[in-house]
């Protein structure tokens, strides 16, 4: 009988746990779970046996692959897969795959909440602003960045977008307008929402020269991973222009020193919440559970991340 690992440090929502396990019981396999997890120990033993694991934000790197001989497939629920050592998997002929879309409107709308609490003077009384009328700017145009744009145009904001995927066709038939490099990004919008991925291509490629380029009193949100910010350039940035704001859902490893640089121009939540509702724990884990089959029994590895 193969054995499936659900491991999570941040479980999974009860229901989704029933959906997974009931995909597993129907393609015969024995699912087991392993949740809230303290020590990195634990998951070694844990994956001993396994033939597949379903992970959310755990770090999986060679030391937990090299004690799980029999394992097969990895599957990260959710987008980011940066906690995975892919060469890793690579070397010990484990695919690695991802769940792409199936949180992205829960972020999306995760945005959209940030954006209001932030622009309406996080609710303490004072007269804010709108949504309506303003320009945002979306950095690459994957599943979350289409999620929001929808809403966002629902909202009747301007939106426009550049890829350094070089999407610009999805760009162009979704309605929106298309910008040519990051700094006319930056230029051109009152709100910039990024959405790339931690690569070593990406990792601090928004800082004091991108920031720099924003208009008075914008906004630029980060929903994606902290390590895309060169922190000390966004510091800087932000400290000589005090009409910029910065809301995550990413706390930044310099948090205490932005508390007291920026004040309420840092918007952050306690805990990453991006994917955060039950709607999204059900999707990512019934995709993964979907997935782990799929390979299994059919070789299928359209959402692989490693190669």
């Amino acid at each position: 009988m193969k054995k499936v690992l659900i491991a999570t440090e941040k479980p999974f929502a009860p229901v989704a746990i029933k959906d997974i396990k009931d995909i597993f019981d129907l393609a015969g396999y024995e699912c087991l779970l392993l949740e809230k997890y303290t020590d990195k120990q634990q998951l070694i033993e844990a994956v001993a046996e396994v033939d597949g694991l379903i992970v959310r934000s755990d770090k999986i790197d060679d030391a937990v692959m090299a004690a799980a001989p029999n394992l097969k497939i990895i599957v990260r629920a959710g987008a980011g897969y940066d906690n995975i050592d892919l060469a890793a998997a690579t070397a010990h002929g484990i695919v690695v795959m991802n769940t792409p879309g199936q949180n992205a409107n829960a972020v999306a709308e995760l945005v959209i909440g940030l954006l209001i609490y932030t622009i309406r003077n996080q609710f303490d009384g004072s007269a804010g602003t709108e949504l309506m009328g303003k320009k945002l700017g979306l950095m690459a145009f994957g599943a979350v960045a289409q999620n929001l744009g929808r809403i966002a145009k629902g909202m009747g904001m301007d939106i426009s977008s550049y890829s350094p995927l070089n999407r610009p066709q999805k760009i162009i038939d979704a309605g929106y307008h298309v910008h040519e490099s990051l700094e006319a990004l930056f230029h051109y919008n009152d709100i910039v929402s990024l959405h790339i991925p931690a690569t070593p291509q990406t990792k601090g490629m928004i800082g004091y020269e991108a920031i720099m380029q924003m208009k008075k009193g914008a906004i630029l949100v980060n929903s994606a991973r902290k390590e895309i910010i060169d922190e000390a350039g966004l510091l800087k940035a932000m400290t000589e222009r005090t009409d910029l704001r910065y809301v995550t859902d990413l706390k930044l490893d310099a948090h205490e020193e932005a508390i007291e640089k920026l004040g309420k121009r840092y918007v952050f939540t306690p805990k990453k919440m991006g994917a955060q509702t039950a709607e999204a724990n059900i999707n990512a884990g019934i995709a993964a559970a979907q997935q782990i089959v799929d390979f299994i029994e059919n070789g299928v590895k359209t959402f692989q991340v490693n190669h």
